[in-house]
């Protein structure tokens, strides 16, 4: 049977219209990803239906996910992610899964969802990529305060893709079969690890890749891809899910990098321009393809929770920046609330996998993305006025304890 590419041309189109509208619109102060996402649905089934989520757009959203996660891997400064900065924002993210437990039993008390983890997991995320984003925005990544945020988001990406993966990997084994499987999978890749550390120091071999890098063979580009694909493939032979072999193949990249700014300064540029100008677009715009605007709108009640779910995202993730009082002025503390309360693409991802496992309702996943896509809105815009209010109170002194990652 031929494939068409119908779809997959009019997805290619949504992906270069949306940022394109946005730098003609420059007023219109909207992450790339909700104009992406927005624009799938209304090309998709939802409203025109000018294009469906058939396999050749399939493939390509799935390979803009995983260099999604790879990017997501690349981002985390594991250098920084020690001493009193891992214990504030590691006690955070546990005490965010713990609200959210508390959230998931009572939202399933009441009959609304009824898979309290699966929502927990889902509220504790925060989506690394846009946090960074409007950091960048306001030249705040290298400050004590960007670094409190950047590791408490690292560690909220990091640590729902690891219990996802544990609890709702697809796989009918047992917790104590994955972790198990979960543990021979680490094992084998701190022998990948290993390994290219040692073919990195290898003269020949530096010299080689150094020669082709910046020739048609890009031959960093096509390795980082290799790896992308062969973790993906390992994760999923693993019984694992295949975002968390995506992740980690970006932390291997990113640990066994050393020498970026000495021999290959535009390699990790040159993933940002193959990820975000060719595949993650797709990823978004599918994703809006394939939601069910209908079940949203189906009933009044459905639509309601979509509120309820963003007051309940911004109390899992933003009360545990409370913690961060020691460390910030209250005025950070406040932004760094709403930025780590920013969160769309697990919504996405997890939604999916809950439907496919029968524990959420289109309904609900329907309503749980409308409460993402309203986070990446909402938030980071308040977080952005928070920040640029002038300053009313001195920034502590102990801020600095941040930096030294001791």
């Amino acid at each position: 049977m031929e494939a068409s590419f119908g779809s997959l041309a009019i997805v290619a189109a949504a992906g270069f219209a949306a940022p394109l509208v946005l730098g003609l619109v420059p007023r219109l102060r909207l992450p790339s990803v909700v104009l992406e996402i927005g624009l799938g649905i209304v090309i998709g089934p939802s409203v025109l239906g000018w294009a469906k989520a058939d396999e050749p757009v399939t493939v390509m959203a799935l390979i803009g996910l995983s260099f999604l996660l790879l990017i997501a891997g690349l981002e985390v400064d594991y250098d920084r992610l020690r001493g009193r900065l891992l214990e504030v924002t590691g006690l955070g993210f546990a005490v965010s899964v713990g609200i959210g437990l508390l959230a998931g039993l009572a939202l399933d008390t009441v009959g609304i969802v009824h898979a309290p983890l699966l929502v927990a997991i889902m509220f504790s995320a925060t989506g690394l990529g846009i946090v960074i984003a409007v950091l960048k925005d306001v030249g705040a990544v290298e400050s004590p305060f960007g670094q409190l945020v950047i590791a408490g988001s690292s560690i909220a990406e990091v640590g729902t893709i690891v219990l996802l993966t544990l609890f709702f990997s697809g796989e009918s084994t047992s917790l104590g079969v994955k972790l198990v499987l979960f543990g021979l999978f680490g094992l084998l890749c701190l022998a990948i690890v290993l390994a290219v550390s040692g073919i990195e120091r290898s003269m020949r071999v530096t010299a080689a890749l150094v020669r082709l890098q910046d020739t048609t063979a890009q031959i960093r580009v096509r390795g980082a891809f290799v790896l992308l694909a062969v973790f993906v493939v390992l994760a999923d032979r693993f019984g694992l899910e295949a975002i968390l072999g995506a992740f980690l193949a970006g932390a291997i990249i990113k640990l066994v990098d050393r020498d970026e700014a000495m021999t290959h300064p535009q390699f990790r540029q040159k993933l940002e321009v193959v990820g975000f100008g060719v595949f993650i677009p797709f990823f978004f715009v599918s994703s809006g393809v394939r939601y069910d605007a209908g079940a949203l709108f189906a009933s009044a009640s459905t639509l309601a929770r979509v509120p309820l779910f963003l007051v309940i995202l911004l109390a899992v993730r933003g009360l545990p920046a409370l913690l961060y009082r020691p460390l910030v002025g209250r005025r950070e503390v406040g932004a760094s609330a709403l930025l780590q309360a920013t969160s769309v693409g697990l919504f996405v991802v997890a939604g999916e996998i809950g439907q496919d496992m029968g524990l959420i309702s289109a309904a609900n996943a329907a309503a749980l993305i409308a409460a993402g896509l309203l986070s990446v809105i909402l938030f980071p815009l308040a977080a952005l006025t928070i920040l640029r209010r002038p300053e009313s109170e001195p920034r502590p002194e102990a801020a600095p304890a941040v930096a030294s990652p001791g």
